[in-house]
């Protein structure tokens, strides 16, 4: 293939899509004709004897066929529609066959070639299905228009420095290394039925790796993603009617088209007819598999036959996976930490709870009134040694841990995906990003484009202002049900603990606190799994009304408002209860909180052991929870929505044992939609904030998380392999606003785990306590000193317990910092003690605060976003790119990756002066340009390869 079939000059975007109605002839439809492009048929007037349909002719497709009938051109895409030939057409049916023959010939004009599958060959005898086949030549025009380059299929490595690499090589390995590699081994695919993924770094492994220059060893045809990806650019900006509207997706939105799809190859369960094991049935045998969980993904055959959006998707969520076992293994040690540490002198504070004969013999006040009763201490026991778990000295280092591993994370993957681009060749792919055709055609304003000096469209300011007010307010509206959704909650808990205590069980009134935790929690999953389903159509219609210029703005508008809606819906319930419940509580006998039902929020205060215990299983519900309902939904709706549309479909199959063909098979699959991926990426990122941000109260959510993400990535495998159509490939250059969002996340961590540490957890008071008030330096009397004293008889009526049940004791205690009933300045008021445990917690924030972000500060700047061998790589390819445009212009000569190839091993057999020239005049410049142009240029002499198989050559 010559580099001016890739590339041909003088074709602009514009002539490039879009067809020339004025100047073409429409060509003649290859393969079935088309019924509303063919002419009549004479066999219709014919001693009126109706002409035979396709099936009277025998011209039944092969079920397994992934090409046209003439076995050759492959099927790059179907269109499949319904359309009846008798009877009296409605006005709307006539207007879409009319749109549907119109956008027909445009698509033979562009260049695509067409073969249709008549309806009395279908499955139900009234769905017609059509075929694209891209040509080579539409093919290479457009490619070279999109920037599209060939499909990598190996690196080359040159050594630019001689160095004693042979002999580093030829010695034996060491006993670590051969460990490693037989380690290494067991975890990657069978690269006997799958070819290794080309990799960077396995690439320049040596002395020096900006020594090591890489090479990209195409091969010479387009992956079936990226073909698919083409036909859809043709399809999404060509006109089907007078009209400057365009585009498949309003014919899809219209039912003009049933559905758009590029085809599944070949079958996931079995290999085809002749013995052949096709990609996707590799991708189910290596990958999409629950036993292959161990094993390393095959991501170059899954950018291959997914494109570039799904391949990063999962590059990116086996990195994260890969990156949770560091704070997996930490979190479960401290966890065990807090277990083995029980009886230990850390736990003073549950040990004098659980005493009986000590401070566990304290009367409680009340928790409301009249229903409930005075409570001894003791009754708390379980919560205190619940917190314990969680709240204990390694708690601290762990919160700092997970907000150094957080930026460590995001550092380590920027560094990731400069790799992923180079390699993927993913640089500068969104920067020609086109308009969206809807924007195209809904938008009626235009302006001059000042690089282009063409007429564009555009929304004018005052326009996008009036969207973004109505967007805007609806999103503020759907925030403030959250809030609502909330405060729900808090009135139910308060509520059932009334209900318990007057006239539950005795069962449910000694577990009382938990069933009530457990059962809002429970409750509150339930509200924010029904609002999650409701807002997300309410955020596509917004989206909608913004209407964003670009498929990525759009994505990233829709991105944001989902995310500050699932934002609020399932961490307000956890922000609420740790840094606001129990702070507004004043005294038992206090009157303000009684004057109405929403002030009566004041009163739900925390178990005597903290509010941590309450926060763990708040966390551990909504995190495990959702996990396993998506999960659920992930595996079981494709499975039971394609059950239903087979057997829909199956009953109005008309011949039951006829085999349906590969484009039916793929109909009857679920649709995965243009936002399949975002559901995935939405799930990720609340997991990681439920990992980051509130990882203080609950250290084994890591271990959670990677244990979900192992099952995760083999569950969305098997979804995208066998229970969906396969999606539309798309290009994109990183993973997009998910970036930002996980840095906000990061950030926030660092705050939400100091404030948790301070305020929520009881480390801060303990260690007051302990320098400042202990007699001896311990925490023997903290309980004691964390409870204030009311005088009972200060209730007013209709407050306290009931008198008739339970006679009240002289005093009660309940947990804060206050004074006694005693003190004639300021009885019930804030204590000394409670602004000393203030200052200290501020302190304590604003110390760890400054540390951490200094910390991650400082891990940002010595990590670099690109590795420095690769920064030296696309050096050298920049400054090869000038010196070719130097020496050759824009004239690019033909080449052959075989013939350059060879070149390079045949100068091993030249002498060193030979060796140069040849160097200088015959491969270095071919060779530089064999990924593209842009690799190095080196005048170097050649050493002997390692071995006979490598593809290492060294030069000096």
């Amino acid at each position: 293939m010559s580099k001016a079939a890739v590339q041909p000059l003088g074709i602009s975007i514009r002539d490039c899509f879009g067809p020339q109605l004025s100047s073409d002839n429409l060509s003649t439809v290859p393969g079935t004709p088309i019924p509303s492009l063919a002419p009549d048929t004479p066999d219709s007037d014919f001693n009126g004897t109706p002409p035979k349909t396709p099936c009277e002719r025998g011209e039944i497709a092969d079920p397994e066929s992934l090409y046209f009938r003439d076995g050759r051109r492959k099927i790059d895409m179907v269109l499949v529609y319904e359309e009846e030939e008798l009877g009296v057409m409605t006005e709307a049916e006539a207007r879409k066959r009319d749109q549907r023959r119109t956008f027909q010939e445009n698509l033979i004009k562009e260049g695509l070639e067409l073969e249709l599958e008549h309806k009395d060959l279908s499955f139900d005898g009234k769905t017609w299905f059509l075929k694209i086949h891209l040509p080579w030549k539409t093919k290479t025009r457009y490619a070279a228009v999109m920037g599209m380059k060939l499909p990598t299929k190996r690196f080359i490595t040159i050594s630019v420095k001689a160095w004693d690499d042979e002999k580093n090589n030829t010695k034996q390995k060491n006993l670590y290394a051969r460990w490693k590699e037989k380690w290494e081994r067991m975890f990657e695919f069978n690269h006997d039925l799958i070819d290794p993924v080309p990799s960077f770094y396995d690439s320049t492994q040596g002395a020096d790796r900006e020594e090591q220059f890489i090479v990209k060893d195409r091969v010479t045809s387009y992956s079936s993603a990226q073909r698919s990806l083409i036909v859809m650019q043709i399809l999404l900006r060509m006109k089907f009617d007078d009209t400057d509207k365009v585009g498949i997706r309003r014919l899809l939105n219209d039912s003009t088209y049933l559905a758009c799809f590029p085809l599944h190859e070949g079958r996931f369960e079995k290999e085809d007819s002749n013995g052949k094991m096709l990609d996707r049935r590799l991708l189910y045998l290596e990958w999409a598999r629950p036993v292959k969980w161990y094993k390393r993904q095959p991501l170059n055959l899954v950018r291959k036959y997914f494109g570039d959006k799904i391949g990063l998707y999962f590059c990116w969520l086996g990195f994260y996976t890969k990156m949770l076992y560091a704070p997996a293994i930490v979190g479960t040690l401290c966890f065990l930490y807090g277990l083995m540490s029980m009886d230990s002198d850390d736990n003073i504070p549950s040990k004098e709870i659980c005493d009986e004969n000590g401070p566990g013999n304290i009367t409680l006040c009340p928790l409301c009134d009249k229903a409930c009763r005075y409570q001894r201490l003791v009754d708390s026991c379980k919560f205190a040694r619940l917190t314990y778990l969680f709240d204990n000295p390694a708690t601290v280092f762990f919160a700092i841990f997970m907000s150094l591993w957080a930026t460590l994370f995001l550092e380590c993957w920027k560094r990731k995906q400069s790799v992923i681009q180079w390699e993927w060749d993913l640089q500068g792919v969104e920067q020609d990003e086109e308009p969206r055709p809807e924007f195209e055609t809904s938008v009626k304003t235009y302006r001059m484009n000042p690089v282009t000096r063409e007429k564009e469209p555009y929304l004018p300011t005052w326009s996008k202002t009036l969207r973004f007010f109505a967007t805007g307010s609806a999103v503020f509206f759907m925030l403030i049900v959250v809030l609502c959704a909330v405060l729900g909650t808090i009135i139910y808990r308060l509520s059932l603990v009334s209900v318990i205590y007057g006239g539950g069980g005795d069962l449910l009134k000694r577990h009382a606190k938990i069933f009530t935790s457990i059962s809002a929690a429970l409750i509150n999953l339930v509200i924010i799994m029904c609002l999650t389903r409701f807002y997300h159509k309410i955020a596509i219609s917004l989206t909608n009304l913004e209407n964003p210029r670009t498929q990525t703005e759009y994505e990233d508008s829709y991105t944001f408002k989902i995310f500050l809606f699932e934002f609020m819906n399932f961490y307000s319930s956890l922000i609420y209860i740790a840094f606001f419940k129990g702070r507004f509580f004043d005294y038992p006998g206090d009157t303000i909180s009684r004057q109405s039902e929403f002030l009566r929020v004041k009163g739900d205060v925390c178990d005597p052991a903290g509010c941590l215990s309450e926060l763990c299983i708040q966390l551990a519900i909504i995190m495990i929870g959702k996990q396993v309902f998506n999960n659920f939904l992930e595996l079981f709706n494709p499975k039971f929505y394609n059950w239903w549309r087979r057997r829909s479909h199956r009953s109005n199959t008309k011949d039951l044992t006829r085999k349906h063909t590969r484009w039916e098979e793929d109909y009857h699959l679920q649709d995965p939609g243009r936002l399949a991926l975002f559901d995935e990426y939405l799930e990720m990122i609340l997991q990681y904030g439920f990992v980051t941000l509130f990882v203080a109260a609950f250290p084994l959510a890591p271990l959670c998380a990677l244990l979900n993400n192992i099952a995760e990535i083999r569950l969305d495998a098997y979804k995208v392999v066998t229970q969906a159509r396969r999606p539309l490939a798309e290009r994109v250059e990183d993973i997009g606003a998910w970036y930002g969002i996980l840095r906000v996340i990061t950030y926030a961590a660092i705050v939400s785990n100091a404030f948790v540490i301070a305020y929520t957890s009881d480390f801060i008071p303990r260690m007051v306590y302990k320098y400042k008030y202990s007699p001896n330096d311990s925490l023997v009397g903290y309980i004691d000193a964390s409870l204030s004293v009311f005088n009972t008889s200060h209730y007013h009526e209709d407050m306290g317990a009931d008198i008739n049940l339970q006679k009240p004791p002289p005093t009660c205690q309940y947990r804060g910092y206050r004074n006694g009933p005693e003190d004639l300045v300021d009885p019930y008021g804030l204590s000394p003690q409670y602004w000393h445990v203030f200052a200290a917690r501020l302190a304590f924030v604003v110390i760890f605060e400054h540390i951490v972000f200094a910390l991650t500060g400082l891990m940002q700047y010595i990590i670099p976003d690109v590795p420095t061998e690769l920064k030296t790589q696309i050096q050298r390819e920049t400054l090869l790119a000038k010196e070719a445009k130097y020496e050759h212009g824009l004239k690019k000569s033909d080449f052959d990756y075989d013939d350059i190839i060879g070149s390079v091993r045949d100068n091993n057999n030249t002498t060193r002066n030979e060796r140069t020239t040849a160097t200088r005049a015959s491969w270095a410049r071919r060779l530089s340009r064999l990924s593209d142009g842009l690799d190095a240029h080196v005048e170097v002499s050649t050493k002997k390869r390692t071995s006979v198989n490598s593809t290492v050559y060294e030069y000096s």
